[in-house]
């Protein structure tokens, strides 16, 4: 060998051994990056009311598909799975066998959004299944590969095992054939449930809405603890952005104003997306006023009402609430009298909220202050609200007596097409022993409290 060509061979391998030295092959640990928000006991409490709900209907297995992200900036777990064990694991499954008594978790052996070999300096590499750590933290004492879940699944097709799985409303049923249009959506969990129908043809498959809403309904201490936090960065953030309402200003600039509040509050996301709705886009639902890409966001005029429907999310639970502001600082008369006794329809619903009240009833409560005149102008359906929790619209059921430690909305919405005005008036509030706790407290209610904050007067 020419003394030229060793030299090309030592300058052909100097920089991959410069590489080999500077970039030892370290791996990222998941608790590096996570956390879960309670300790693992809450977590392991949960699923063990989930088992003995599972055995006194019959027992089977209850699956839990966890989030399968697309391309983004944030990824967020879905809450059944967040709910039953605290981890942000992508793509995995969580499996509660109530007739073995156990917990599983079928996950990935790496996470594959940290490999890229092309780019190891950014990509180092993460195990999951393969990472010793998440089951002692968890307390799941079970974390398998998830190539070993179509196995697994295989045997519960010999046990004649019945599955459970959440399909999102308590009237769901699994249809008999896969939606063959093209623009058909469906959620992850009822798209388990098609996976385990294709591959166990015999298989019971049952509807584990009503299990898990009874269980997510009544929060523990924890979760109240961390609602009435967020309760309080969305009120705070709410009554900065109302500082800042005025003829002339533009819907986006409040919910700008208000999401900041939220950020510097602590909050890691928001809710849902803000709704600040004025004039004749305050008479529309936000699902029609979010169809065009740029609809809303018109500059206030003299006289309109300008409706905040807004909330943040704090460690993965949601807060909910509203306003009606006057855009001149100013109510008109007949502005003010709608305001008085809309809220007043909100100050009943919230006085009668005690234990063992039904949402049927609370509707009648609702009923009785309205007048008749207007009834068809109140947009709401049963008890004008809707519970909270990891999500904005938690799962429910209607006719389930309120028991202390649930948390919902408050909100009698008025939309008059007739007259083109509509009010809005949303709190949250907690069932206790002794009857209720509103924890919006904080944000004004009368026509004046609410005049005072706009603009910064």
């Amino acid at each position: 060998m020419t003394v030229l060509l060793l030299l090309g061979i030592l300058l052909v391998a100097l920089p991959a051994t410069l590489v080999s030295q500077e970039m030892p092959n370290r791996q990222e640990r998941f608790f590096e990056w996570a956390e879960m928000t309670f300790p693992a006991a809450e977590y392991a409490n949960r699923r063990g009311k989930m088992i003995a709900a599972l055995s006194e209907n019959g027992g089977g297995v209850f699956l839990a598909p966890s989030n399968f992200p697309a391309a983004g900036p944030t990824f967020r777990q879905l809450d059944d799975f967040l709910y039953f064990t605290g981890l942000e694991l992508p793509n995995s499954i969580l499996v509660l066998d109530a007739d073995l008594g156990e917990t599983l978790v079928f996950a990935p052996r790496r996470d594959y959004r940290f490999e890229r070999p092309s780019r190891p300096n950014d990509f180092p590499g993460r195990p999951l299944a393969d990472d010793p750590d998440i089951s002692p933290t968890s307390g799941i004492a079970r974390i398998s590969p998830f190539d070993e879940f179509e196995g697994y699944l295989e045997r519960l097709a010999e046990g004649g095992r019945t599955v459970w799985i959440d399909l999102g409303s308590a009237e769901a049923v699994l249809p008999n054939d896969r939606p063959r249009s093209i623009v058909a959506q469906r959620s992850q969990d009822v798209a388990l449930a098609h996976y385990v129908r294709d591959r166990l043809p015999g298989a019971t498959i049952e509807n584990a809405y009503e299990l898990v809403a009874r269980l997510r309904m009544i929060k523990s201490d924890a979760e109240i603890e961390v609602m009435r936090q967020a309760a309080v960065i969305s009120t705070r953030a709410l009554l900065g952005a109302a500082n800042h309402v005025e003829v002339g200003v533009d819907e986006r600039s409040l919910e700008a104003e208000f999401e900041a509040g939220c950020k510097h509050g602590g909050a890691q996301r928001l809710a849902f997306p803000s709704i600040v709705k004025s004039g004749p886009n305050s008479l529309w639902p936000w699902r029609i006023l979010a169809t065009h890409y740029n609809r809303r966001n018109r500059d206030m005029v003299n006289g309109d009402l300008v409706i905040f429907d807004v909330g943040c999310e704090l460690d993965h639970y949601s807060s909910d609430m509203g306003r009606t502001f006057p855009a001149s600082g100013k109510f008109t008369e007949s502005q003010r009298e709608l305001l008085v006794w809309v809220t007043r329809v909100a100050d009943s619903i919230i006085a009668a909220v005690k234990p063992g009240v039904t949402f049927r009833e609370l509707t009648e409560v609702a009923i009785r202050q309205i007048p008749p005149d207007q009834r068809q102008y109140m947009q709401t359906g049963l008890y004008y609200g809707h519970h909270i929790g990891l999500d904005s619209g938690d799962p429910s059921l209607a006719d389930a007596p309120l028991a202390p430690g649930m948390i919902f909305t408050v909100e009698p919405w008025y939309y008059n097409h007739d007259t083109e005005v509509a009010v809005f008036v949303e709190d949250e509030v907690l069932v206790t022993e002794a009857g209720v706790e509103v924890l919006t407290t904080l944000l004004p209610r009368t026509p004046e409290e609410l005049e005072r904050l706009v603009g910064g007067r």
